[in-house]
């Protein structure tokens, strides 16, 4: 029977799950929208798994995203990890010579600078959505064209047409104008992607040493436009690996079965935990004055943990 190993990326737009096998090779994958309800989300997709054939021999789990701690508790995992980290090491598992990560995904964007297989370097971005997939998904929506579609139209463009892109509010107002100026939808699509790009580079990725190869992941490396826009602008190849919309999770998974081969075990607690019963109740502490919110999680009215507070009074 083969051995499998689970990974799980929670983020505020996607939960995606993957299995690996000992080849770090990818044998089932599942992509979730988050909704705000990572628990319920989280039990849907490890339900969906356990009704797949042959999937029960995991021996190892790891976990990342902004709710990793969270699903650390829930799934019982054997490693928790950034993103920064669980996105590097699936990088270099699909290319080992890999220099420069560029990571689009709904809510925020990095970048990861890579030399001789470590991080030397990275960026962030939470703040503007201008750099981000949920921008374009609200472009699409006002453009009447499904999201899926934005990047094939964008490359039937002949024109280059400069779209402010500093600022959501200015791109989508610029877009508008350009609109009524009766512009071609494919050229204002065009204009849309460079302007994220341009976003992007001047953010995340200003003062950055960015060197080929480039990988582009994350939900928005689906869209063709936005790949063409980068290799316009960087003037270099950018690479889109086969599982780009889940390299987190491939990520947490080649992580989860390192540490459960170091450790001897696996805290795995199987793939049955979708039909318990789980709680998230929050109170803050009025202890002191840092009024600590603390997080309670339950399953099935047992507490499994409680985290948030300074001090460690809380703490279970």
């Amino acid at each position: 029977m083969d051995n499998y190993y689970l990974g799980v990326d929670v983020g505020s737009v996607s939960t995606n799950i993957v299995l690996i096998n000992e080849n770090n090779e990818v044998v089932y994958k599942e992509y979730l929208r988050t909704q705000g309800k990572p628990i319920d989300i989280l039990k849907d997709g490890i339900g969906r798994l356990a009704k797949e054939a042959g999937y029960n021999n995991i021996h190892g789990a790891g976990c990342t995203g902004s709710g990793r701690q969270l699903a650390s508790i829930v799934i019982g995992t054997d490693i928790v990890k950034n993103e920064i980290t669980a996105h590097a090491i699936a990088s270099l598992n699909a290319k080992p010579d890999v220099r420069t990560i560029i990571e689009i995904g709904g809510q925020d964007s990095k970048i990861i600078i890579l030399r001789d297989g470590i991080t030397v370097d990275f960026a962030m971005n939470t703040v503007c959505a201008a750099g981000t997939g949920s921008f374009l998904d609200r472009q699409a929506i006002r453009l009447g064209i499904a999201i899926e579609e934005f990047g094939d139209s964008a490359l039937k463009s002949k024109n280059n047409l400069r779209i402010a892109g500093r600022c959501a509010v200015f791109a989508e107002s610029d877009m508008i104008h350009k609109q009524q100026l009766g512009h071609n939808q494919d050229d204002i699509i065009r204009g849309l992607c460079q302007a994220l790009v341009r976003n992007f580079l001047s953010n995340v990725g200003k003062g950055k040493d960015i060197r080929g190869p480039i990988m582009f992941q994350g939900g928005v490396a689906a869209n063709r436009g936005i790949k063409e826009a980068f290799q316009e602008e960087l003037g270099e190849e950018v690479l889109v690996p086969e599982n780009f919309d889940v390299m987190g999770a491939i990520g947490a998974a080649i992580l989860g079965k390192e540490r459960s081969r170091d450790i001897g075990y696996s805290n795995f607690k199987g793939l049955d935990i979708y039909k318990r019963d789980y709680a998230v109740n929050g109170f803050e502490c009025e202890g002191c004055s840092n009024l600590c919110e603390v997080l309670e999680i339950k399953e099935d009215n047992k507490t499994l943990a409680r985290y948030g507070d300074k001090c460690g009074k809380w703490t279970y």
